[in-house]
């Protein structure tokens, strides 16, 4: 099964950007769709974005529209997670995950949508 690690996080001032990144441990990366999720304290883990194949259709959470965007490189076999305008809402641990299609639109934005996931990086967004 593949393995995911995702690295990039750290603490950064409001406003600031930071670029995640979801190796996976072998080439069949590029045969998933990809999501990050994410889980601040004393909540449940949720929907930030996901994505099929590169170039291809995309979902946002609503509070991160606009301001974060998924991609990937399969070459690399690592998805990516670039966030811009970061602010203290958005502190929480980020986890990548991936599913084999098809995987419908509504899947895509469930933690249940998923087989494997990262262990998570911690983002911390603060004064």
């Amino acid at each position: 099964q593949v393995q995911l690690v995702e690295s990039g996080g750290g603490l950064v001032q409001p406003g600031a950007s930071l670029r995640l990144s979801c190796t996976a441990s072998d080439r069949s990366f590029k045969s998933y769709a990809m999501g990050w999720f994410r889980q601040a304290p004393g909540k449940e883990r949720e929907f930030v974005a996901a994505m099929v194949r590169s170039g291809g259709n995309t979902w946002y959470g609503d509070a991160v529209k606009g301001r974060f965007t998924i991609s990937r490189d399969d070459a690399k076999n690592t998805g990516y997670l670039q966030m811009i305008g970061l602010r203290p809402d958005d502190t929480a641990v980020y986890y990548c995950a991936v599913t084999l299609p098809p995987a419908s639109p509504s899947a895509l934005t469930r933690i249940w949508g998923y087989n494997f996931w990262g262990q998570g990086t911690q983002v911390t967004v603060s004064l």
